[in-house]
């Protein structure tokens, strides 16, 4: 189903949703974490820090950082390929789940909040 927002509504609802997600007690995630976390859990598997980082555009150690902290959250784990030890495989947590799903609901209230 689409979805259909004028430009002025579609940035007042990026800006809703961005701040009540600064305003949360947890920590907020920066724009490249939220992708990360949306491609690994919206997009089918594997994920590999080298596949991220080309499909965002960036080095590998921008991907690196970003999941040191989203590994931190626990909101994604890592692990070695075993198959190929130069790859390091982006698995999803339960966390990651609890989040995006918290964030799905969020995105739609403010949706629903938006003037018509």
């Amino acid at each position: 189903m689409a979805v259909e927002l004028r430009a002025a509504q579609a940035l007042k609802l990026m800006h809703e949703v961005n701040l009540a997600l600064v305003r949360d007690s947890e920590q907020d995630l920066s724009a490249r974490q939220i992708t990360i976390l949306l491609c690994v859990y919206l997009e089918p598997p594997p994920h590999t820090v080298r596949g991220l980082a080309a499909k965002l555009n960036v080095t590998k150690p921008a991907i690196t950082r970003a999941l040191d902290t989203l590994g931190g959250m626990r909101l994604l784990s890592r692990k070695r390929d075993e198959a190929d030890k130069r790859n390091v495989i982006i698995t999803r947590t339960v966390e990651g789940a609890l989040y995006l799903e918290h964030l799905g609901d969020l995105v739609s209230q403010k949706a629903g909040e938006l003037p018509r």
